[in-house]
């Protein structure tokens, strides 16, 4: 009877973890939206009232990482209320490397679509960055053995159909004043940051697999926390080089939007773009590196129609199809991921019956 309770409580006590990771999976694809919907207005904003710095934009995409120290203080609070022997720092200090590393990468990407958005009008660059899925879905097979069904793949297979579709309309848009140069350069780093972000996801999850220490979310906001800050570092140095400090207040004054906005976008574009990195990682640490890239993928005609509504731009029905795409796609993903669960609950059904009537047998009396 012991044996059989253990199991069953066993069972319950992991049907009631899985609730709870999907509570903050779900927690963390909001916070991913509101970044990946956010952050490129915000962006798109500050360059069309005259924003000129790309290394000060591509900053300002990390740049709000003491945000994070708040959630890590009162995390350490809780942990010494319970423990006099808590360690303020979780991280050990091969993933406090590999966190460095890929924060610097971070700092490159951050950069590459910093130029692309500073260059490129919004459906050219929407149309590049989607593409990145594509990319996540490969590294992530050859980096973390990401398993596919057929609701994965067909979410893939739509989501970036429906980025190619809002690019049909894409020729001759480069921006008056603009050269041929820059154009096609911008669309190229462009390229390269759609290439490298998604080889930074599956590397991410790749750290986590193999960190050699007990994950959890704290540890993950201490990973993302050094991931920004040499991520900053980083544009901190092009900044410095650029002359960005020293262009900063005399580009507040000549802005569109008037010193006080200007400074108030530039605050608000820091912290939206914060939440598009944790929101990031932490779908990452509950479920995996390919459905924070869905997130991101599927949300881009949904930044379009923001677009149209915030920006006045049109919205041609190519950007229609495109959202009816996404969102069949990211149907597909989540109704795979339905069945999935569906199937594992009926394994521990099936286990606990299969147990009770082991149990039953052996204390029968003949």
């Amino acid at each position: 009877m012991v044996i059989y309770y253990n199991l069953k409580q066993k069972a319950k006590n992991q049907i009631s973890i899985d609730a709870m990771k999907r509570t903050f999976l779900i927690i963390n694809c909001i916070i991913l939206s509101i970044g990946t919907c956010g952050g490129p207005l915000i962006m798109r904003l500050y360059f069309l009232r005259g924003g000129k710095r790309i290394w000060f934009s591509s900053w300002l995409e990390t740049g709000a990482w003491p945000i994070i120290l708040l959630p890590l203080l009162f995390s350490y609070t809780r942990r010494r209320s319970t423990s006099a022997n808590a360690k303020p720092i979780l991280m050990k200090p091969r993933v406090f490397v590999a966190a460095a590393v890929i924060g610097t990468l971070t700092g490159l990407d951050d950069y590459l679509y910093a130029y692309g958005a500073a260059k490129l009008p919004v459906s050219t660059s929407s149309l590049i960055i989607a593409t990145q899925l594509a990319f996540t879905a490969v590294f992530a097979f050859v980096l973390v053995k990401q398993k596919f069904t057929a609701y994965s793949i067909n979410a893939v297979v739509l989501l970036t159909v429906g980025a190619v579709v809002l690019g049909i309309h894409t020729n001759g848009d480069r921006p008056a004043g603009e050269s041929n140069k820059e154009y096609w350069l911008g669309f190229f780093l462009t390229v390269a940051a759609a290439v490298l972000y998604g080889f930074v996801l599956p590397l991410i999850e790749l750290m986590y697999k193999s960190a050699k220490q007990e994950l959890t979310y704290t540890l993950v906001m201490e990973i993302q926390l050094v991931m920004c800050l040499f991520a900053t570092a980083f544009c901190t140095v092009g900044m410095i080089i650029n002359n960005d400090f020293q262009a900063i207040s005399r580009e507040a004054k000549e802005s569109g939007l008037g010193e006080a906005k200007y400074y108030l976008v530039v605050v608000w574009s820091a912290i939206i773009w914060q939440c598009f990195f944790l929101g990031a990682i932490g779908v990452i640490f509950y479920s995996s590196s390919l459905l924070s890239a869905i997130i991101i993928s599927v949300l881009l005609p949904t930044t379009e129609l923001l677009a149209v509504i915030f920006y006045h731009e049109k919205f041609q029905a190519e950007k229609g199809v495109s959202l009816f795409l996404s969102l069949w796609g990211f149907t597909s993903y989540f109704f795979g991921e339905i069945k999935h669960n569906r199937r594992n609950k009926d394994n521990v059904s099936n286990n606990e019956q299969t147990s009770e009537v082991q149990f039953t047998d052996q204390n029968s009396v003949p």
